[in-house]
């Protein structure tokens, strides 16, 4: 059997760790957590390494953009109010530090039915064997009702879902997202997806007008991000619905000659998704500006980012 020589570690050249490059410094170390910490000593706490820094960078750059009343777009999905978070996504659009939303068809659902009942978020497991998944009565009229009102006055489905939420005035009103976009007459854009949500199969349900309603919005969206320059676009939870709406509007409004350079875009999802991680992060950015990607819980993450803003603001 063949032998191979050893090779002679002796002969290594070694270097001077103290002249060597190196990435992490003792300075960027975290400092240890103490009780009583403010939030921004917490923060600035933190390791100012990967996403340590970009958190606070992050923030930052949001806090920057609505000092200098550049825009701060929020577009979410469904899984957003689902747990919890419409209370504070109200809360910022009071203090008028987000300018607008941009939302899939399924946040309409859960939106709605936190307005309505109190609750939403249909255990699927127990009634899709039987075929009761999906076709709650209320949801689906409020909705339809809606798509058909926004399609015969030329409205966006997001604001005539609002007004209709603010009309019935349901018990549980303040809720609602939805209707607080259209109490604050800010713009709230619905970008759905025939056949991925259960108002579709509602005896209700009319393609036409969800269609035409939808593509209002669609027109609005692009309006938004044609002001956008040296704004900020976080994606909250969206997978592939708003990453893919967001590129097309972009493209749309640099063809028509608007740069929307310079631009901040964030987003925060439990894992990473190509869609995001490529429209929202990178290709909108490549040409200047900075784009984020945040792992986590959205109801941790996205409260303690938006808790790091108002600190700065």
């Amino acid at each position: 059997m063949r032998s191979w020589p050893e090779l002679d570690f002796k002969a290594v050249t070694t270097t001077d760790l103290g002249s060597r490059p190196s990435k992490v410094r003792a300075a960027d170390f975290s400092r240890p957590v103490r009780p009583h910490l403010t939030l921004a000593e917490f923060a600035s706490g933190l390791p100012n390494i990967l996403a340590g820094a970009d958190l606070r960078e992050a923030a930052g750059r949001i806090a920057a953009a609505r000092k200098a009343n550049r825009p701060v777009i929020l577009g979410l999905g469904g899984h957003v109010v689902k747990v919890g978070l419409g209370p504070v996504i109200i809360d910022l659009l009071e203090r008028g530090l987000i300018s607008g939303l941009a939302a899939n068809g399924s946040v309409m659902v859960h939106d709605a039915e936190a307005a309505l009942a109190g609750a939403t978020s249909e255990d699927v497991a127990a009634t899709l064997g039987d075929g009761r998944f999906g076709v709650t009565a209320q949801t689906g009229e409020l909705i339809n009702r809606a798509a058909r009102a926004a399609a015969e006055a030329g409205l966006g489905l997001g604001r005539a879902l609002g007004l209709a939420l603010l009309e019935a005035a349901p018990p549980h009103l303040d809720l609602s997202l939805i209707a607080a976009a259209a109490r604050l007459d800010r713009p709230m854009t619905i970008h759905t997806a025939i056949g991925t949500d259960v108002y579709n199969i509602h005896p209700e349900a009319d393609g036409a007008t969800l269609g035409a309603a939808s593509f209002n919005d669609f027109r609005l969206f692009c309006r938004l991000v044609a002001d956008l320059e040296g704004g900020v676009f976080l994606n909250l939870g969206s997978a592939v619905i708003i990453p893919e709406v967001f590129l097309k509007a972009l493209t749309l409004v640099r063809n028509l000659g608007r740069e929307v350079c310079g631009l901040t875009t964030i987003n925060l999802d439990f894992i990473r998704h190509y869609r995001p991680s490529v429209n929202v992060v990178e290709r909108p950015t490549q040409d200047g500006g900075r784009g984020f990607n945040f792992i986590g819980h959205h109801e941790i993450m996205f409260p303690l980012l938006m808790a790091l803003v108002l600190e700065q603001l």
